[in-house]
């Protein structure tokens, strides 16, 4: 009886191990079926992900002109998907340029500022006075100095496909009203921590005064500093009036907008995918430019309900020019020499 019990328990721990070892195969065929069908997936075109970051809010023509990107991009293709983080909610501008550089992000639209420690020759575009017209910005930025400096681009594990719009630069303060260049003697303005910005300000007569931008509606508003400079949207969405009674027009800087590809992620795209993008990204930018422009000018509409406008005249302006020219004869060297000269004689031809 002991005999036939064991038997018994033998066979059925028999079978228990084959039907384990049945399942076993079958697990692992089911798991290379799913191995292959990843495989298959990917050669068949996976969607691939394109992340934009951005300095700016979603109220700004940037922004606005990303969404534009990503609905050209995802009209065209379905193997891939544009997301826009905005207000920095990845990283800063110079941190999302160095992520780029490590294949961790996909794209950034910075300003050149943040891109003149990775590519130095992008600093002409502060130097004060050079670019004055919207004109003279178009044939310079689309001719043989855009094309260098996004040659140069290639050489830091980025790719610039376009260029956008940031804008000019203008002056608010609230002590007197700017036409001459007299009428900046002593005043406190307010500027970037940009040894070219601050050179450009002492040479005209103020005084510059290096400050966050997160503390410059309380430093106005305390009369710690008189005025400050930028683009008239920033201008009229910081409710600067508030604090600001003279507005003057001087362009005095032309911030352009850089659209940024990671060269890691380039290279992952297929040429169609490439052409899609880079198609993308100048109709985009062509949009950009055009809504930049319509907002800085209803902006400057509503600043002249609040402000005393006034505008530095052709013969007022080249006094200014005159007067930062040894800034820029100094820094030459910094920015290099032989680029900084082609761009001069870029805008002289485009005048």
């Amino acid at each position: 009886m002991k005999k036939n019990l064991l038997l018994i328990f033998a066979l059925l721990l028999l079978s228990v191990f084959v039907a384990a070892c049945g399942n076993g195969k079958s697990d692992t065929a089911e798991g290379n079926t799913d191995v292959a069908s990843a495989d298959a997936a990917t050669d068949n075109g996976e969607t691939k992900k394109l992340r934009i970051s951005l300095g700016l809010n979603d109220k700004t023509p940037l922004y606005k002109s990303s969404e534009k990107f990503k609905e050209l991009v995802e009209e065209k293709t379905d193997t891939l998907n544009v997301e826009i983080y905005h207000s920095g909610q990845i990283a800063d501008d110079r941190s999302a340029i160095e992520m780029l550089q490590f294949g961790t992000l996909e794209i950034t639209i910075p300003s050149t500022a943040p891109f003149t420690s990775f590519v130095p020759e992008y600093g002409v575009f502060d130097l004060p006075f050079t670019l004055t017209n919207t004109d003279i910005v178009d044939k310079v930025l689309q001719g043989e100095v855009g094309d260098a400096l996004a040659e140069k681009a290639s050489e830091q594990g980025v790719k610039q496909l376009a260029w956008w719009e940031n804008g000019f630069r203008q002056l608010t303060n609230s002590k007197r009203a700017v036409e001459k260049i007299d009428d900046l003697q002593g005043l406190k303005v307010r500027t970037m921590e940009n040894d070219i910005h601050l050179g450009a300000w002492k040479a005209m007569g103020a005084n510059p005064t290096p400050m966050a931008f997160t503390e410059l509606f309380t430093a106005m508003q305390q009369k710690t500093v008189d005025g400050q400079e930028n683009p008239y949207p920033t201008i009229l969405l910081e409710k600067y009036p508030e604090v600001q009674k003279y507005l003057t027009e001087t362009n005095h800087i032309y911030s352009p907008f850089i659209f940024l590809i990671s060269q890691k992620t380039w290279d992952g795209l297929t040429e169609e995918e490439q052409k899609i993008v880079e198609s993308a990204a100048l109709e985009a930018g062509e949009h950009n430019r055009q809504l930049s422009r319509e907002t800085a000018k209803s902006a400057l509409d509503e600043l002249k309900e609040q402000m005393q406008y006034n505008k530095v005249s052709d013969s007022e302006l080249e006094k200014f020019k005159e007067a930062v020219q040894p800034v820029i004869e100094k820094h030459k060297g910094s920015i290099g020499e032989e680029f900084v000269d082609q761009y001069l004689d870029a805008i002289k031809g485009a005048e």
